[in-house]
This record gives structure tokens, C-alpha cells and sequence, in this order.
């Protein structure tokens, strides 16, 4: 009886870890990264094994007094936290400002927009001429910088400026590219933006 009952805990054991890679924290989301049809656009596959694995999305330990719902934006270490209450949350990689445009602060996500419209800032019009094209919005589409989504940053000044939003450019996770913005990539994005609801607090650290 006592073989039967290890047996079936083994089994178990098995199971669980096919179903979801895990980690110290809680599970991995590797598998998530596929190939997906969205609004009628289709985001290609994400090579997810050229990523680090430290930033594939997954839950982990993370002890936090903010409560659920906020999300904790660790620049120095290129991870976004979505605190997810008891000790959890679901952790993103994500790229963040180069040097000069890193920032830090509390804000909170004013609008959300899928597929969103990409207006160049006018100082970014000066840096970089050739997206005067652009003056007046880039469509929506796989090549927008902004991606799949994009979440809104406002403080009591108003619209920051800043957003969090997918980005085509997987292999800029892990890395400081942007102009001030935090991306992800656009199967986390539209994790994220599931998740995160207008007027969610964002820590930026």
C-alpha cells in the first residue's frame, strides 16, 4: 500500500512539472511564447530560447506591502513585477531607458490601448529627423514600435509620457534602449495588460 502511495505521488510530481516548467518562485511560462492570432494580426513566434531565462515570464516570491494589482518596475535589474498579493507576483523581462532617459518615480496607468497608434514626441521628431513621417501617428501593426499593447503613464502632471508597451524587438529585453519607456515583449504585454487594470499604482524603481 505504502509503494502504491509513493507511486502515486511520484506521479503526480511528473505531471506537474509538464504541465508547467517551475521555479523557486512558482511556475515558468516558457511555453507561451508561440506564434499568436490577435485583432487579426499575427504575432509571430518568439525565439524564446536566444532569452535569458531569468526573463521569461513566471511566478515568484516576492514579498511586497504595495497590494495586488500594483506593478513594481526594478530597472536595474530589467524585471517588471505584477504584485499578485501573499508573498507572489508574476515577473516580466523587460527593456528599459538608456542611459540619459532612465527615470524613476510613481505614476499610475491612465488609459490602455490595444493595438495602439505611435506618436513620435517632438524631441524625438529633433534627435531623429527621418520620423517626421511619423509626425501624425504610425498605424497599428507588427512593426509599431509600441506593439500589442500599450498601458499609459500619468502622475499629477498628467501624461508622463511614458508607457508600458509591447515591442517587436525581443532581443532588446534585458537591455537600456528605449527613450524612457518600458517594453515587453508582446506575448508578456498582453499578459500584462490582461491583468493590470486602469489606475493600477507603477512603481518605477
Amino acid at each position: 500500500m505504502r509503494m502504491k502511495s509513493l507511486a502515486i505521488i511520484a506521479a503526480l510530481a511528473l505531471s506537474t512539472a509538464i504541465a508547467g516548467c517551475s521555479t523557486i518562485g512558482g511556475q515558468m511560462f516558457s511555453n507561451d511564447y508561440g506564434a499568436v492570432t490577435d485583432a487579426g494580426y499575427q504575432l509571430p513566434r518568439i525565439p524564446i530560447e536566444k532569452v535569458p531565462s531569468k526573463y521569461h515570464r513566471q511566478e515568484v516570491s516576492y514579498d511586497s506591502k504595495e497590494k495586488p494589482g500594483t506593478i513594481i518596475v526594478d530597472t536595474q535589474n530589467k524585471f517588471l513585477y505584477f504584485v499578485e498579493g501573499d508573498g507572489r507576483a508574476i515577473r516580466y523581462g523587460i527593456g528599459v531607458g538608456r542611459e540619459g532617459f532612465e527615470w524613476h518615480g510613481t505614476a499610475h496607468i491612465a488609459i490602455k490601448r490595444e493595438w495602439p497608434t505611435w506618436t513620435p514626441p517632438s524631441q524625438m521628431i529633433k534627435r531623429q529627423p527621418e520620423l517626421a513621417k511619423f509626425a501624425g501617428g504610425m498605424d497599428p501593426g507588427l512593426k509599431n514600435p509600441l506593439g500589442a499593447r500599450a498601458m499609459y503613464l500619468f502622475n499629477k502632471g498628467g501624461d508622463m509620457g511614458y508607457r508600458l508597451h509591447g515591442s517587436p524587438e525581443w532581443n532588446s529585453i534585458g537591455k537600456a534602449m528605449s527613450s524612457g519607456c518600458i517594453r515587453l515583449m508582446n506575448q508578456d504585454v498582453i499578459d500584462l495588460y490582461n491583468r493590470a487594470e486602469v489606475g493600477a499604482k507603477v512603481i518605477v524603481l
